[in-house]
């Protein structure tokens, strides 16, 4: 997925009120986009660090910047936009890059499904196959290699794992897919020092039978997409 227009930079002053993040720019004005991520963030929006945002000429917005990259003291990027993860994995599946979810001949996005008033990030089907519910966490939380997801006790994931058990358990192939967004991730774990009922979850949709998969990002600021697989280490 390429940046089109290109991204613009500036300095990271600080991120506030989940949705919005000021900026120091190259004359040293101060700005406010807008951070289309509603997580914690968990060091990946400190102050310093070089964001990465787009330009919207919609003149509706009340805030036309948008968030999209975090470049790291470490010189990490880290892909902010969650909204991409799914993109990232549609475009992933179409390139043949997850060589799990191959020969596929429908891929449709945001279908409605289960019992709890869900949706599924990534449906596939094909004649003769089982459909295929694929759920896709986008992962940023980096602790010495690792990514961890969640970063913050989600109520609305734990929800989906119980979807993709439900899936599983009628016949259908169930996949939670980590989207690792952060150039520093090289292998993926729950965190359950974060969400122990998560983690739980995690075991029973093991047992069950729900695939899990993770696949990390080559990231840069003219472009973002999925790379290479990862190890998920199971808790």
């Amino acid at each position: 997925m390429k940046f089109d227009p290109p991204l613009q930079s500036a300095t990271l002053i600080k991120r506030y009120k989940r949705f919005l993040t000021d900026i120091k720019l190259a004359d040293g004005s101060i700005t406010t986009i807008h951070c289309p991520n509603t997580g914690a963030m968990t060091g990946c929006a400190e102050s310093g660090y070089t964001v990465w945002y787009s330009l919207s000429d919609n003149p509706k917005r009340k805030y036309p910047g948008t968030f999209e990259l975090a470049q790291s003291f470490d010189n990490h990027f880290i892909g902010i936009n969650t909204g991409n993860a799914n993109k990232l994995v549609i475009e992933a599946i179409n390139n043949g890059v997850i060589k799990e979810l191959n020969n596929y001949q429908t891929v449709r996005s945001e279908v409605k499904y289960g019992d709890e008033n869900s949706r599924i990030d990534v449906m596939l089907e094909s004649d003769g196959q089982p459909t295929c519910f694929v759920e896709v966490k986008s992962t940023t939380l980096l602790q010495q290699g690792s990514g961890y997801f969640p970063d913050a006790v989600t109520s609305r994931g734990q929800k989906h794992i119980r979807e993709l058990i439900r899936m599983r358990q009628q016949g259908h192939r169930s996949v939670l897919l980590f989207c690792a967004q952060h150039t520093g991730i090289n292998k993926v774990r729950v965190a359950d020092f974060i969400d122990l009922e998560y983690a739980k979850l995690i075991g029973e949709a093991i047992a069950e039978g729900v695939e899990i998969l993770a696949y990390g990002c080559e990231i840069n600021s003219f472009a973002i997409q999925i790379s290479k697989k990862l190890q998920f280490i199971a808790p």
